[in-house]
């Protein structure tokens, strides 16, 4: 009996000894930087770095992009303010009311000839 018990213990160390060398050959390729995941790490580490580069980059361009766009609006507002002042000033001159926009009784009045009789003095002279 002791004897079966040493043949199935040592079948079980073989048997052991068999599983551990296939799992370190498996290791040894997950770890192939050229083939495995550690190629895959290093390569997504490289990326990783461009990345952090380009953002970096557009950062910059951005900042620069709203400084500039900052001072387009100050601007614009600027010429906006003098635009309603112009446009303000403009309802103070004469001028003609559109064409059918209903006249009023003052325009009516400028509109017609004015008929004046003149006195016997000034038509002589």
């Amino acid at each position: 009996m002791e004897f079966l018990a040493d043949i199935l213990l040592v079948g079980g160390a073989l048997g052991a000894g068999v599983y551990c060398y296939v799992l370190a050959r498996r290791l040894a390729r997950f770890n192939d930087l050229e083939n495995g995941v550690g190629g895959a790490v290093a390569v997504l580490s490289a990326q990783v770095d461009d990345l952090t580069k380009t953002l970096e980059a557009a950062r910059a361009t951005a900042a620069s992009s709203t400084s500039s766009l900052d001072g387009l609006t100050d601007r614009a507002e600027n010429v906006a303010q003098r635009l309603e002042l112009l446009v303000a000033s403009m309802h103070d001159l004469p001028g003609e009311a559109p064409k059918g926009a209903p006249k009023s009784a003052m325009q009516e009045a400028t509109e017609q000839p004015i008929f004046m009789r003149r006195a016997a003095e000034e038509m002589t002279q």
